[in-house]
Parts: C-alpha cells; sequence; structure tokens
C-alpha cells in the first residue's frame, strides 16, 4: 500500500465515522422528539444546512423504534469530532428537558 492509498484509507475512515457521528446525533433528536435541523441551525446559525445530515435523516427510525442513546453519548461522540457548537445546543436541550421533568 503506497502513500496515496493510506491517505485515502485515513480520509475514508473518517467520513465514516462522521457519518456515524451525525447518525447518532439525528437519532438522539428523534428519541428527544426535537428537530435536528432546528437544533443544527441553533448550533450554526452561519452555515448552510448540512447535506450529510440531510442524507442520514433518511436512515433513522421512528422514536418507538429506535434504542436509547444515552446523552453521554451523543455529546462524547460530538466532542470527539470537534463539534462543541452543536454539543452546546444538546446541552441546552438536555437541561431543558430535566428542568421539565422536575
Amino acid at each position: 500500500m503506497d502513500q496515496k492509498d493510506i491517505e485515502k484509507q485515513v480520509v475514508e475512515q473518517y467520513r465514516q465515522d462522521e457519518n456515524m457521528m451525525i447518525l447518532v446525533f439525528a437519532q438522539w433528536c428523534v428519541n428527544q422528539s426535537l428537530d435536528p435541523h432546528n437544533l443544527y441551525k441553533r448550533a450554526h446559525p452561519d452555515q448552510p444546512m448540512n447535506a450529510e445530515l440531510e442524507k442520514t435523516l433518511e436512515l433513522t427510525v421512528p422514536k418507538k423504534e429506535a434504542g436509547d442513546i444515552d446523552d453521554d453519548t451523543v455529546l462524547g461522540v460530538l466532542s470527539m469530532f470537534g463539534n462543541s457548537d452543536l454539543a452546546m445546543a444538546v446541552t441546552e436541550e438536555i437541561e431543558k428537558r430535566d428542568r421539565q421533568s422536575r
């Protein structure tokens, strides 16, 4: 395997991992009855809608069919990819949910 092949493989693996992060975020939103578009836009108001988010939303399942995604899991995955703005928006929603459930 030459250097170019290794670089392609690394880029492809990162892309796959990033898509998994988007799927975890999107499914967590569905599970929380939140709109992933609105949350993404709140975190990134100056960016156009993320095309990968659009594609990934097609892979989410209804809340009643989905397994639980722990809050710490979605926050950890977002942090792993340096998406602190989106992690902050998710944290705000978690805090709002927790206040309402008291």
